[in-house]
C-alpha cells in the first residue's frame, strides 16, 4: 500500500514508471465521471425542457391552417423524424469518437462540416433564445399593468427594458452554471408550468362561438382567405384546410421538436451513460412533449378556429381584458421560457468554444464573456424581431431542418463504416437525405 501511495506521488511529478503512468488518466477519467451529475430524470427534464418551447404557441395557429386531421399527420411524421435522426447521432456519435456535434462535422467533412454544424445550431438556438424573450417582451408588461392597475407608459412596463431586467437577474446567473445538469430542477419546474397553461388552454374551450365580430376584425390575419367568420359555420372544425398560410405549418412543427444541439451535451454529462439509455430519455421526453402539443393545438384550434393568432395567449387577451386565470397562465409560460433560456444557451456556448479551441481546458473568464456576448447580442435582436411567426418560419424552414434532417443523416453516412452503404438503414439515410436537400 505504501509503495502504491508512493508510485502515485511519483505519476503526479511525472516520474512514475511505464506500469504506472496510466494513473494520471485513471484520475482524470474518475474527475469527469463526477461531473456527470444528471440522473435519468433530470436529464428527461432538460431534454423535454429544450424541446419545449415557445413552439407550443404557435401550433393552434399551424391547425388553423392545415385542419385536425393534415396536423396530426405532419405532427407524428416530424416527431418520428426528430426522435429517428437522435437514434442517428447517437450512433454516429459512438462510432465518431466525439460527444461534440461540431466534432462529428469535422470529422465527417473538416472545417466545412464544422462550421456548418456550427452555424446551424447558432441560429436555431439564436432564433430559439431570440422567440422566448420575445415572448417576454409583450407578455410581462401585460402581467405588470394588470397587478398595478396602470395604463400609463412608464419604464417599467417597457418591453425592452424588462427583458434586460430579465435577462441580466435571472437568465445570466442560471447561463453562468458550468453544468446542464443542475439545471434539471429549473427544467422539470418549467415544465410544470406548461403542463399548467396546457390544463388552463384545456378549460378555456367553452368560450362562445361565433365570436364577436369586433374580435374577428382585430385578429383575424388579413392575408387569410376572406370568410364569415361570425357565422356558424366557422365554429365547425375543419380536417383538411389549404390556405396561404398553410405553408407556415411545417417550418412551425420542426421548430417545436428541435432540440438535438443539447443531445450531445446531455448524453456526455448522463450518469451511467449508455447510448440505450439515452436513446430512453429521449423517447420519453418526445413522447411527453407530443402528447403537449396536440393536445395544446387541437384545444387552442377548438375555442378560436379561424381566429387563433401565431401566439396562442395574445388570442386570450382580446377576449379576456382581464382574467386572474389567464394572468397566471401569462405568468407560469413567462416562467417557463425564462428557464427555458439557459438550456438552449448552453449548446450556443459550446459550438463557440468549439471554433475558439476544443483542446483548452476550462477557464471561468472565457465562460464568462461567451455567455454574456452571447446574450448581449440576442437581447440586441429581440428589439427588432417584427413577430413570432416570422422565428418560427424562417428558423423552422433553415436551421431546424439542418440539425433535424439533413446533418445527422450526412454524418451518420460519413462515419458509420460498420454498416454498408447498401444496408437497408443507408439507404433509407440517404432517400430521406437527398429528400430533404431537394425540398
Amino acid at each position: 500500500g505504501q509503495s502504491g501511495g508512493d508510485e502515485e506521488l511519483l505519476c503526479e511529478r511525472g516520474q512514475a514508471s511505464d506500469s504506472f503512468k496510466l494513473c494520471w488518466e485513471r484520475k482524470k477519467q474518475q474527475t469527469r465521471l463526477a461531473a456527470l451529475v444528471s440522473s435519468f430524470g433530470m436529464s428527461v427534464f432538460n431534454l423535454g425542457n429544450a424541446i419545449m418551447g415557445s413552439g407550443i404557441l404557435g401550433l393552434a395557429y399551424a391547425m388553423a391552417n392545415t385542419g385536425i386531421a393534415m396536423f396530426v399527420i405532419l405532427l407524428v411524421a416530424v416527431a418520428i423524424f426528430s426522435l429517428y435522426s437522435v437514434h442517428l447521432l447517437l450512433k454516429t456519435a459512438n462510432e465518431g469518437g466525439s460527444l461534440v456535434y461540431e466534432q462529428l462535422g469535422y470529422k465527417a467533412f473538416g472545417i466545412p462540416g464544422k462550421l456548418a454544424a456550427s452555424c446551424s445550431i447558432t441560429m436555431q438556438n439564436f432564433g430559439a433564445m431570440a422567440s422566448y424573450l420575445y415572448i417576454v417582451k409583450y407578455e410581462l408588461p401585460i402581467v405588470i399593468k394588470a397587478f398595478l392597475d396602470s395604463n400609463d407608459n412608464s419604464w417599467y412596463i417597457n418591453g425592452d427594458y424588462l427583458v434586460l431586467i430579465v435577462t441580466l437577474v435571472i437568465i445570466l446567473p442560471l447561463s453562468l452554471l458550468k453544468n446542464l445538469g443542475y439545471l434539471g430542477y429549473t427544467s422539470g419546474f418549467s415544465l410544470l408550468c406548461m403542463v399548467f397553461f396546457l390544463i388552463v388552454v384545456s378549460t378555456e374551450i367553452f368560450i362562445p362561438c361565433p365570436l364577436p365580430e369586433n374580435f374577428i376584425n382585430i385578429t383575424v390575419n388579413v392575408s387569410q382567405p376572406q370568410v364569415n367568420t361570425t357565422d356558424e359555420e366557422c365554429c365547425k372544425p375543419k380536417y383538411f384546410i389549404f390556405n396561404s398560410q398553410t405553408v407556415y405549418a411545417v417550418p412551425i412543427l420542426t421548430f417545436a421538436f428541435v432540440c438535438h444541439p443539447a443531445i450531445l451535451p446531455m448524453y456526455e454529462e448522463l450518469k451511467d451513460r449508455s447510448r440505450r439509455k439515452m436513446q430512453n430519455v429521449a423517447n420519453v421526453s418526445f413522447l411527453g412533449m407530443f402528447v403537449m402539443y396536440l393536445l395544446a393545438a387541437l384545444f387552442g384550434y377548438l375555442t378560436f378556429n379561424e381566429a387563433v393568432e401565431p401566439e396562442l395567449l395574445h388570442t386570450y387577451s382580446k377576449v379576456y381584458s382581464f382574467d386572474v386565470v389567464l394572468l397566471i397562465v401569462r405568468f407560469a409560460v413567462l416562467t417557463a421560457v425564462t428557464l427555458t433560456v439557459p438550456v438552449v444557451l448552453f449548446p450556443i456556448r459550446t459550438s463557440v468554444n468549439q471554433l475558439l479551441g476544443a483542446s483548452k481546458e476550462f477557464s471561468w473568464p472565457r465562460h464568462i464573456c461567451i455567455t454574456v456576448a452571447l446574450l448581449v447580442c440576442v437581447n440586441i435582436l429581440v428589439i427588432f424581431v417584427p413577430t413570432i411567426r416570422d422565428i418560427f418560419g424562417f428558423i423552422g424552414a433553415s436551421a431546424a431542418a439542418m440539425l433535424i434532417f439533413i446533418l445527422p443523416s450526412a454524418f451518420y453516412i460519413k462515419l458509420v463504416k460498420k454498416e454498408s452503404m447498401k444496408s437497408i438503414q443507408k439507404i433509407g439515410v440517404r432517400h430521406d437525405l437527398t429528400k430533404h436537400m431537394c425540398s
